[in-house]
């Protein structure tokens, strides 16, 4: 057996040692700026309103980064374009149904002017929340650090106001970054539903990674078929959660909006004692 040399032994080490190093550096530079690629991807799925990424690197990734920034300006083009057109359809809506509203009223048939007004109610309460679906989060409003246990407290205070019955219990730890307005917005249509549905909402926290906020109800709850469908725009089921208790369908696809833009999750399921929850999941440091 051929002893080599320690010096040349060492030489070699050192070369390989090097070797790696350097693909170690090169894999990295080719990798990163397509993971950047990746999480930019991830952000603008939920907000197109995101920073640019850094157009530099290989001129093949600074081509790809262009490509990319280019497809973000021109969806968040379209997303204020389609926000404008149904803003205005929104505004121009009101004036002939307040018109026909102004005509109701001098019908001289009670039971007449009672029900086309509930028509009338909820003819606006579908434009009012058709606009919100639309502009969705893409609104502008910045991302803040928020308080879920003040966030929370402030919700059941306000339903309380109105005689709904809505109970807290756990708590979240340090404030999670979010859109304030559009995540009250979010709880909002959660607790709303569980209390037109069945009759209160119990608000359950739990801290972690993962913030959980559970809305339970007391109600019928919804057939395991139809706990995906009810998130389809204006879907109503034909059971007692119905047009009847009212609503427009809409509630429950805003929330998982919200919940989305968010990088978060919303889920319904059926609990074995009776009534419904609805799981929000909202990872922390998830927006930007």
């Amino acid at each position: 057996v051929v002893s080599l040399p320690r010096h040349l032994l060492f030489n070699l080490t050192l070369l390989v040692l090097i070797l790696v190093i350097v693909l170690y550096v090169t894999a990295r530079s080719i990798t990163r700026p397509l993971s950047a690629l990746a999480r930019a991807a991830d952000r603008v799925g939920r907000d197109a309103r995101t920073e640019p990424l850094p157009e530099r690197g290989a001129r093949e990734l600074r081509h790809a980064a262009r490509a990319f920034n280019t497809m973000q300006d021109r969806l968040r083009r379209y997303l204020d374009s389609r926000t404008r057109v149904l803003a205005a359809m929104s505004h121009d809506l009101k004036t002939p149904l307040t018109r026909l509203r102004l005509q109701v009223e001098t019908l001289d048939n009670p039971p007449l002017e009672a029900r086309i007004g509930r028509e009338l109610d909820e003819m606006q309460a579908m434009v009012r929340e058709a606009l919100a679906l639309f502009r969705g989060v893409e609104d502008g409003e910045p991302a803040a650090p928020v308080d879920l246990n003040a966030l929370v407290g402030k919700v059941r205070e306000e339903f309380a106001d109105m005689g709904g019955k809505v109970s807290v219990a756990g708590r979240a730890g340090e404030p999670l970054p979010a859109k304030p307005q559009a995540l009250k917005r979010c709880l909002t249509n959660l607790v709303a539903n569980a209390i037109k549905f069945g009759s209160r909402a119990d608000i359950e926290l739990e801290d972690g990674p993962v913030v959980a906020i559970r809305v339970r109800d007391a109600g019928p709850g919804i057939p395991d078929a139809e706990l995906e469908r009810v998130f389809e725009p204006f879907y109503r089921l034909e059971s007692s959660r119905n047009r009847d208790s009212g609503g427009t369908g809409l509630g429950l696809t805003i929330a998982r909006d919200i919940a989305q833009a968010h990088g978060g999750t919303l889920s319904l399921r059926n609990l074995a004692a009776g009534g419904l929850e609805a799981e929000l999941l909202l990872p922390r440091a998830a927006v930007g």
